[in-house]
């Protein structure tokens, strides 16, 4: 008899780890996918197959997806002999109380171990991960790659997946232009990970096959760059494995998996903001950093931000508009927007709770942790209008975007929109340069 399993997860680390552990494996049979309804998926549309072309011989007429509130009754029902946990940024204890659900139910639980999960690539692979959303990963992953290629190498990065469109089509996506983005239909949270890439002439794979998105990818690479989303591990086995942490949220350093997993195994810590932390923070971190990864090189940066005219903000009432997963499940009252504006003089911040409408309205409720800000919603083209309208209601002289995307591409606005950049600076030896050299000679 095979083994009933049901993976909990949310378009991501679930679909990779059915393909690298369960697809085509005779011992188990996976009855269906989880997704929590609040998910942003919810939002898009109904729940989804995994189509028979990604999930196998095994499995003829795909794999359904139900609702993560069901659990319980879905293992009694189903006769669920397992449960794996897949999916990412979420608290220890969150993890545990899904465990004690299905135990309770019936059912065995578990978690799969990098080693079952991370292809071994041809080429080098440099992997950014995080501890949290939000720490710095893609800013640090730009770095890396502009140290690459001022050695006259061929640099691809491949990201976490994001699939919210239709699967079959997203088996493997390739991103070079913002032409590339816009026939693919994708989403504010998949263009704030792919258009600074685009932005620097980069190229950047993502999917829902990361063994046929590797074999893309090396056709036209020297080396790789992996970009973990969230705080998810990476789908490669790391020449180098480079971990993001954030002082401004120490308290979550080893309370949220899989982050914990990235720390305990990173070859190299950056402790990102520090131009924006205290030095009791930075201490308290780095003997955390100590605590389970005594080995690994600590790397301290800042993460400097810089607008294109400051002055336009200056004495000016504001709307600041966030990098929406940073300030949602990222959990950050505030991010880029909300410090550029009030380190360029604005005269006040409003409050956007009252010019959010539907869906946009009931994410503010959700997220009663947010400061002052407006997080840049758009996983369909109602919640794009909803985002649009909500500016465009706002009393406000100018809006401060902290999001990595250019927003007068997808949203029409009648007040000016002033874009925040930031980047990683190192500020200590040695420094990501020379740990990458260093690192990818030893491999030559």
């Amino acid at each position: 008899m095979r083994r009933r399993v049901i993976i909990m997860g949310a378009a991501g680390m679930d679909y990779h780890l059915f393909n690298m552990f369960f697809r085509d494996n005779e011992e188990y049979e996976v009855v269906g996918f989880t997704m929590a309804a609040e998910q942003n998926l919810g939002t898009v549309g109904k729940l989804r197959k995994y189509p028979p072309v990604l999930a196998g011989r095994l499995y003829p007429d795909g794999i359904p997806t139900y609702y993560e509130h069901e659990l319980a009754e879905l293992i009694r029902r189903l006769k669920v002999d397992e449960v794996y946990f897949a999916y990412s940024d979420v608290k220890h204890e969150f993890v545990m109380h899904k465990a004690s659900e299905a135990l309770v139910a019936g059912a065995r639980f578990g978690l799969l171990p990098p080693r079952l999960l991370q292809i071994r690539a041809n080429k080098p692979v440099v992997a950014v991960c995080a501890v949290r959303t939000g720490c710095g990963k893609s800013q640090t992953s730009r770095r890396v790659y502009e140290i690459l290629k001022s050695q006259g190498l061929r640099v691809v990065a491949i990201r976490e997946p994001m699939p919210y469109g239709e699967l079959e089509k997203q088996i493997w996506q390739r991103f070079a232009s913002y032409q590339d983005l816009d026939n693919a239909g994708v989403t504010i949270e998949e263009r704030e990970e792919y258009e600074p890439y685009i932005e620097q002439g980069m190229v950047i794979y993502a999917g829902c096959d990361y063994q046929e998105i590797l074999r893309q990818a090396e056709q036209e690479a020297d080396v790789i760059v992996w970009d973990g989303g969230n705080n998810e591990i990476s789908f490669y086995v790391p020449d180098l494995l480079i971990v993001l942490t954030d002082p401004l949220r120490q308290e979550h350093t080893l309370s949220y998996h899989p982050g914990e997993v990235n720390l305990r195994q990173a070859d190299v810590v950056v402790i990102n903001k520090e131009d924006s932390a205290t030095p009791e923070a930075i201490n308290r971190l780095i003997a955390q950093i100590r605590q389970v990864n005594p080995q690994a090189v600590i790397v301290h940066a800042d993460s400097p931000l810089s607008v294109d005219e400051p002055e336009r903000i200056r004495g000016r009432r504001v709307l600041v508009i966030e990098d929406g997963p940073t300030v949602t499940h990222g959990e950050m009252p505030y991010g880029a927007g909300r410090i550029a504006a009030e380190r360029f003089g604005a005269r006040e911040i409003i409050d956007p709770r009252p010019y959010a409408r539907g869906t946009l309205a009931k994410e503010l409720e959700r997220s009663r942790h947010l400061d002052r800000v407006l997080p840049a919603m758009g996983y369909s083209p109602e919640q794009l209008r909803e985002l649009e309208e909500a500016v465009n209601r706002a009393e406000c002289e100018v809006v401060v975007s902290g999001t990595p995307i250019d927003l007068s591409r997808l949203i029409k606005t009648n007040k000016p929109v002033i874009r925040v950049r930031y980047r990683l600076q190192e500020k200590s030896k040695p420094d990501l340069e020379e740990l990458i050299l260093s690192r990818l000679k030893l491999k030559k």
